[in-house]
């Protein structure tokens, strides 16, 4: 139980690691943020790690993505934002690509969007204004989306998942 616990642990370090580089260094700028795929790395966390590890991933990568990109009036919402869509993933099962975390795309962009846009408009107290953020919101959800289904997709064709997690769920 115990080598369990640190396992999970060490993986969802790795993975905030992973999450704040591809969040903050490999990312498209917009007007009033960025594009980026971090969020495949979050989908696939979770669909690895229990749900406890999986929303610290997302909370932490992106918090630190923000925070030290300069962007930090967003970590708020983000933290939020991206804990939520890593909820809409299972780690249960033997393959990435379950059903549900097929299903979960789509929820995940709604959640992405829809988070953004909630929060842009506390931000600035206009709720027309942030419509414009849409796109781009939408368009970071369907790249997140691809490399998510590309890794996720070479994972099970590979049997890593049981091999990374020991045989068993986390």
């Amino acid at each position: 139980m115990h080598s369990k616990r640190i396992r999970s642990m060490c993986i969802a370090g790795v993975f905030t690691a992973l999450v704040f580089v591809v969040t903050a260094y490999l990312h498209i700028p917009t007007s009033n943020g960025y594009i980026h795929v971090g969020d495949g790395l979050i989908y696939l966390s979770a669909c690895i790690l229990p749900w406890p590890y999986a929303v610290a991933v997302g909370a932490g990568g992106a918090f630190f993505a923000d925070c030290l990109t300069g962007f930090a009036i967003w970590a708020p919402g983000s933290v939020v934002i991206k804990a939520v869509t890593a909820l809409l993933f299972t780690s249960k099962g033997k393959k990435m690509m379950s059903l549900r975390n097929w299903l979960a795309l789509v929820p995940a962009a709604v959640v992405c969007a829809g988070g953004y846009y909630l929060y842009e408009s506390l931000l600035y107290g206009n709720f027309i204004a942030p419509l414009a953020s849409i796109p781009a919101s939408l368009t970071q959800s369907v790249t997140s989306s691809g490399l998510f289904v590309a890794i996720g997709l070479t994972i099970d064709r590979m049997n890593y998942k049981a091999k990374l997690i020991g045989g068993a769920s986390l």
